[in-house]
């Protein structure tokens, strides 16, 4: 063993340091019971330990519902798994006392792995203690017998705590910081501290570089005017890039929850141009970011006034009888509650349509519309929708991966008595909830590189347009949060009654696809999934690889990743089912996708010369419009 005495000093009083820690983390969890407060201030270290980001991890995390125990009992532990715990913890400590094996310990970790965290014997005892505390008190969580819920809610405020207490955060233990301040001679501390003061006036940690980015110049490109406007949204056209266009318009229904640009980033990859280009005359909705004005609207307001009312404008506009429409994951779960609510009326005034057979392969997929339109009798009146895609979008609620910590009857109630009346749910905190489900992505490797080492982030625009928040309003939110989250009424027919009607998803008959991230954990695939087992007519469903976004935007040319099909046109209950059926192909899912929506657009005519239909929706200003540029 080659004991070096200067790593044993070094050491003692951080492990002594963390041995007290260890001790208050089991003797917390020990303590939780039902409808305790178990967010990130609940768990030790946090007030006590001399966090230099406190103040702005309180500003951050203010936003973040409290995590309460679900448990009606005091949590308990697996004894014979502590006790391994205990012993795995000590032996590995004793390891300590060797160099090398700390070295070995330290590359495993990213955030340690730089050859200046080695050669330093504090900052190198105190991160080697950290991984060793870390992975005992990680152990402990999982250790945890209680329902899932609980053991879910204790796994999370477990990774708040050993995310927010690395050595890597505390200038004074990272290594790498600290030698980049000497060979700066201080530049990069002076900086950090810049960096610091700008982004608590702004509210948010930087995740890039934001002053690079401006909507409409840099991001939200693709040439187009606003035709429509009311006062929860703008309807914007774009000029078409082929000489035909498709009969059928398409629309395209973002989340309200952000903007509209995530679908029109840059050219290369733009979901809108792509659109555009296939030869499709394109419609967007652009949400308004909503002030104290709108702290009232309802979700019957957005089904109402937004997504019903854009899909019967570009119907005016293009004189069609029939639109294509896309939603996006909060926008997937509007549209399908919207075309509910058109079904419903449909039925009512005109009759139910019969429901289209599902395709049965690859090749028929893109021509299985018209076969099936041939198949059946067509109605007097056609529904005003033709098809819908549906993009990692929840319509069942049962899984809502990770943010299902956050969901119970108290959280819910205390958001109805909060703003269920009117208010606003602020971007900037739901944003900061979002980047805390990744902490050590998403968070403080950001507070590591622009403020310890005083870095600028790299331009990123997607990051950008993730810190480029909205509000939400409260009525709208409180009722989300009950009937979807909570209480998953969106399957359950004739339970919800929205604008007035009583509406049922299985009365869905036209034609859908699909889209769920293999990776994502805002909706889980499964998730995704599951909206097959609801909707009632032909059915399309694709995995892509990556998470919530990055597999969303995935553009052809650059030939990234994967996606995986079914072509029996089997839909079975379990996703897993459905997966060991899958073949998977090379590269993005929109090809397929694009083939889909060709065979549900219609014949070709000529592209409009103009925006809008007259003077009736003569264009109003420029893509991107005002609205997407107003700041929560």
């Amino acid at each position: 063993m080659n004991f070096d005495p200067s790593w044993g000093q070094a050491g003692q009083s951080i492990q002594q340091f963390w041995q007290e820690q260890w001790g208050k983390s089991l003797q917390t969890l020990q303590q939780m019971q039902s409808g305790a407060p178990m967010g990130l201030s609940a768990m030790p270290g946090l007030g006590a330990a001399p966090n230099p980001w406190a103040s702005i991890m309180e500003a951050m995390q203010s936003a973040m519902p409290q995590v309460a125990a679900g448990s009606a009992q005091t949590v308990q532990f697996d004894a014979p798994k502590l006790q391994g715990l205990q012993q795995e913890y000590l032996q590995s400590v004793q390891s300590l006392a060797d160099a090398k094996q700390v070295q070995d310990l330290l590359a495993k970790d990213k955030r340690f792995a730089k050859p200046e965290w080695s050669a330093n014997p504090v900052a190198s005892m105190a991160a080697a203690n950290y991984l060793l505390g870390s992975r005992m008190l990680t152990g402990m969580a999982e250790a945890v017998q209680g329902d899932e819920k609980t053991r879910n809610r204790v796994r999370f405020a477990v990774e708040q705590w050993v995310a927010a207490m690395a050595p890597s955060n505390f200038l004074a233990l990272n290594a790498d910081a600290l030698n980049k301040v000497v060979e700066t001679k201080g530049e990069s501390l002076a900086q950090g501290i810049a960096n610091l003061l700008a982004d608590m006036r702004q509210g948010h940690v930087s995740m890039t570089d934001e002053s690079l980015f401006t909507v409409g110049k840099n991001v939200a490109t693709t040439e187009g005017a606003v035709v429509f406007e009311n006062e929860l949204f703008q309807l914007i056209e774009y000029k078409p890039l082929t000489a035909k266009v498709f009969e059928k318009p398409f629309l395209m229904v973002p989340p309200c929850i952000n903007k509209f640009y995530i679908l029109d980033l840059q050219p290369d990859n733009s979901v809108i141009r792509y659109a555009v280009s296939q030869g499709h005359r394109t419609f967007v909705v652009s949400w308004r970011n909503p002030d104290e004005s709108l702290g009232h609207k309802s979700w019957d307001d957005y089904i109402e006034d937004g997504v019903l009312k854009a899909v019967s404008t570009v119907q005016d506009i293009c004189e069609a009888p029939q639109i294509n429409v896309l939603g996006f994951c909060v926008g997937g779960t509007m549209v399908s509650t919207a075309m509910a609510v058109l079904a419903a009326r449909h039925a009512r005034e005109h009759g139910e349509l019969p429901a289209a057979k599902p395709a049965r392969s690859r090749a028929a997929a893109a021509k299985s519309s018209s076969r099936t339109a041939a198949a059946v009798k067509t109605p007097a009146q056609p529904f005003p929708v033709a098809s819908m895609t549906l993009l990692t979008t929840l319509i069942d609620f049962r899984d809502t991966g990770i943010l299902d910590i956050f969901i119970d009857e108290n959280m819910v109630r205390l958001r109805e008595m909060q703003m269920g009346k009117g208010g606003l749910m602020k971007g900037q905190d739901m944003a900061s909830t979002f980047s805390f489900l990744r902490p050590n992505d998403l968070v403080w490797n950001y507070v590591v590189g622009n403020y310890l080492k005083g870095e600028t982030p790299p331009p990123f625009d997607l990051l950008y347009w993730n810190s480029d928040s909205t509000n939400l309003p409260g009525p709208f939110y409180a009722w989300y949060l009950r009937n979807l989250y909570l209480e998953n009424n969106l399957i359950k027919p004739g339970v919800l009654t929205v604008c007035g009607e009583k509406i049922d998803m299985s009365q869905l008959k036209m034609p859908v696809y699909i889209y769920g991230s293999r990776e994502d954990h805002i909706v889980p695939v499964g998730a995704a999934y599951a909206s097959s087992q609801v909707l009632g007519g032909e059915l399309r469903f694709v995995m892509g690889a990556s998470g919530h976004i990055a597999g969303v935007i995935n553009p052809p040319a650059k030939n990234k990743r994967s996606h995986w099909l079914r072509e029996d046109g089997q839909f079975p209950e379990s996703f897993n089912d459905w997966l060991a059926e899958a073949t998977e192909y090379p590269g993005s899912w929109w090809t397929d996708w694009s083939a889909w929506l060709e065979s549900h657009a219609g014949k070709q005519q000529a592209a409009p010369r103009s925006y809008g239909r007259a003077r009736a929706y003569a264009a109003i200003e420029d893509a991107p419009g005002r609205y997407v540029l107003s700041k929560a």
